[in-house]
């Protein structure tokens, strides 16, 4: 049982060694640029996905650069994407995100950058024709499961994030909304009231009159 269990952490282990991802939940001013580099080898499998969260229409410009400059992926006023590509030569690889259009907005924008294949877990694990390849293979399920757990937690938390501040966001302008009708209430109140009393104020004749 512990050489089982010994078997099934180095299979994970594997899969963390052949891939790496980077989340990041970042602040991106009105009028601002972000970029972040990444070097990377040659043919490797690259994923970047990306989603506003909160600010203005929810949109954001993103391209991503080779080393030479190049233009592999652009995309403007995007509120959420993914994409994905094979590189040709080892660099450094730019990916930007870009609020230059807006002038008064402030985003809030998460992205997952992964640099490398989790197949290659599974051709490792297909390289053993032992006894053992069923409790392998039940570990590859297991890592896989573990994937869709993450995803689906990253989904739903960035989902809540952007519930809660469209939640704040209405709050405050039926708060406002709130106050703006009670000054006009007391408003019209108090004007009912002024006219009220002139109507039974009794008007007291001039002193300067003849005699």
């Amino acid at each position: 049982m512990l050489r089982n269990c010994s078997i099934c952490l180095l299979v994970l282990l594997l899969a963390f060694a052949f891939s790496r991802a980077v989340e990041l939940t970042f602040e991106l001013p009105d009028n601002a640029r972000q970029c972040f580099h990444e070097e990377i080898d040659e043919g490797v499998k690259v994923r970047l996905e990306f989603q506003v969260v909160t600010g203005g229409r929810y949109d954001v410009d993103a391209i991503v650069e080779s080393p030479q400059g190049g233009i592999l992926y652009k995309e403007t006023k995007k509120q959420y994407d993914s994409f994905t590509w094979k590189t040709d030569r080892k660099g450094v690889y730019k990916f930007c995100f870009s609020n230059e259009f807006s002038t008064f907005a402030h985003k809030v924008v998460y992205f997952d950058f992964m640099v490398g294949d989790d197949d290659l877990l599974s051709n490792e694990v297909g390289k053993h024709a032992t006894a053992l390849t069923l409790m392998e293979t039940s570990c590859v399920g297991v890592h896989e499961a573990l994937k869709v757990v993450i995803d689906y937690q990253t989904h739903f938390r960035l989902r809540e994030a952007q519930s809660r501040v469209r939640a704040e966001h209405m709050n405050e302008r039926i708060q406002y909304w709130s106050v703006g009708q009670a000054v006009v209430i007391l408003v019209t109140s108090l004007g009912q009231i002024l006219i009220l009393r002139s109507f039974f104020t009794e008007k007291r004749p001039s002193s300067s009159g003849k005699i």
